[in-house]
């Protein structure tokens, strides 16, 4: 029994010592790629004794091991390719597929384990395909070649021939998309054995009972299996093979099901068979009640046809609050609107969208929605409870919950001489005003804002003594409004006393004398107006 005290000093020298022994068996094999009579290494293994013991540090240590195995296992299989061997491994293999990353990359660091998995799962199938990765930064000229111009990036070489890689970023996406371009896009379940193991190996499949596979409908049914990027189709001819597969079945002739590892397991295709409703209603229902937004499904998830997208915002301890009340509310929503759960406290993914609510340095739980088709979104300020959520999702079906545009808080005007106009009050002191509305809209990372700025003060002090005239200001990157929709800044427009709707737009290259004049000549065409 190792003593408890010296357990996470043992764990740090095996750890350190892995970790050099495995990047000295990865530039050994890089080395000799580059120097030997032309046969490709691969990678060199290092295997550990799992230690026995008790305690629950000696637990994690066993854990950790067991993770180290299955990396230094794909180490074993994954060819490490320089400038040299990559042609050569693509013109060796009539399969090969080929990851190029960069070593100093977070995506990539992401993708690396889910492709050593992908490449034991191939491997333990028996799959003809090669596997294997290239440093790009490395070796830039081989990257060139096979036209790696970002990272990740994965290429499938059949015959010497690359095509994109179009599945999702799991090692089991990585599986099933490997072996519907290399093999049969449909497994075929003979007998309830193999229906079990067909159990253990996806946690998500489309199921097809056949009386026999010929037809028009199981020719639909397979063309719709070679369509598929990600999802692994069976067929099965016998009723029984078919209910381990998807208990809930009544069909005894002709039946396509979808089935999930979630409370919602079970989707029954009730259109006809034809590829394109086999296809969209896969494209409807794939995705969890509640999909969990990472940076490995983020493409198929905003690529969905569901536009309606409520997006919960929220920590480990909010997600496991929320989400059988989620569930709940998912379920009746089901293929109208996608629920998205997002870790408020990962950057890359959470604060891009809560920027656009002005919501950046928000850290607790927050209810959105985005409608993709009009881009517009929503925000639920509201407690985040499961009959709020409920009404939050009826009122953006009905079109009746209104859309949000962030504003700042509302600033002290006093005695400014140019107002500051936020989202909030754009309405009581533009358009609602009574008064010719001179309004500068900026952004503070604009380049020419500045000097646009300083004109704008200017002309704020000229007309100080005009009674209808009010010189405003707008930072449009923290403030919205519906009906102030300018795409070039700096912008300047004056709002006529008679007509708010249109708007005048003003040079911003001219000078302030110039403008002055613009601006003297409109409100004097007004006061014309007004004695007549």
């Amino acid at each position: 029994m190792i003593p408890r005290r010296k357990t996470s000093s043992r764990f740090l020298l095996f750890t350190l010592t892995l970790l050099l022994l495995i990047n000295l068996s990865a530039f050994v094999a890089s080395t000799e790629l580059e120097d030997d009579d032309g046969e490709i290494d691969e990678l060199l293994a290092i295997d550990e004794e799992e230690e026995e013991d008790g305690s629950a540090d000696q637990h994690q240590h066993v854990e950790q091991q067991k993770e180290a195995e299955v990396l230094t296992k794909a180490q074993r299989i994954v060819l490490e390719l320089n400038t040299d061997s990559s042609s050569r491994a693509i013109s060796e293999n009539e399969f090969v597929l080929i990851l190029g990353y960069a070593p100093w990359d977070t995506r990539s660091a992401e993708l690396m384990p889910q492709f050593a998995e992908a490449a034991n799962k191939l491997k333990e199938l028996g799959s003809p395909i090669v596997m294997a990765k290239l440093d790009a930064e490395r070796y830039p000229k081989a990257a060139s070649a096979l036209q790696i111009r970002g990272f990740p990036t994965l290429l499938l070489f059949v015959n010497g021939t690359s095509q994109p890689y179009t599945g999702g970023f799991t090692g089991e996406d990585i599986v099933i998309w490997a072996r519907k371009k290399t093999g049969d896009p449909v497994i075929r379940v003979n007998s309830v054995a193999e229906a079990e193991k067909f159990l253990e190996t996806h946690h998500i499949y489309v199921i097809g009972l056949f009386d026999k596979f010929e037809g028009s409908d199981y020719e639909e049914f397979v063309k719709a299996a070679i369509s598929d990027n990600g999802i692994q189709f069976g067929e099965v001819g016998d009723h029984g093979v078919a209910k381990v597969l998807y208990p809930d079945i009544k069909s005894t002739s002709k039946f396509v099901g979808l089935v999930k590892s979630e409370p919602e397991r079970y989707t029954i295709f009730e259109d006809a068979f034809e590829m394109d409703k086999i296809l969209e209603f896969l494209a409807y229902n794939k995705f969890p009640l509640v999909t969990r937004l990472t940076d490995l499904n983020s493409v198929s998830v905003y690529s969905s046809p569901i536009k309606l997208q409520v997006m919960v915002f929220g920590g480990a301890d909010d997600f496991k609050r929320l989400i059988e009340p989620l569930q709940q509310v998912a379920r009746k929503f089901k293929s109208k609107i996608m629920f998205i759960y997002v870790d408020i406290e990962d950057e890359n993914l959470a604060k891009p969208f809560l920027t656009l609510f002005g919501l950046e340095d928000s850290d607790h739980a927050l209810v959105t929605a985005f409608d993709n088709k009009i881009s517009t979104k929503f925000l639920l300020e509201a407690e985040p409870t499961s009959g709020n959520i409920e009404d939050f999702c009826l009122g953006l079906l009905s079109a009746s919950f209104p859309a949000y545009y962030k504003s700042q808080p509302v600033p002290d005007n006093k005695n400014a001489s140019v107002l500051v106009v936020v989202g909030k009050t754009f309405d009581e002191l533009v358009l609602n005003s009574p008064k010719n509305i001179l309004i500068e809209i900026y952004t503070p990372w604009c380049i020419n804002c500045e000097t646009t700025s300083k004109q704008v003060e200017k002309l704020a002090k000229h007309f100080k003594g005009s009674d209808s005239l009010v010189v405003a200001r707008i930072d449009a990157s923290a403030n919205e409004h519906p009906k102030l929709q300018v795409a070039d800044y700096p912008t300047l427009l004056l709002y006529p006393e008679d007509n708010k709707a249109n708007p005048i737009k003003l040079s911003t290259k001219s000078s302030g004398k110039d403008l002055a004049a613009a601006i003297n000549k409109h409100l004097k065409s007004n006061s014309s107006k007004d004695e007549l």
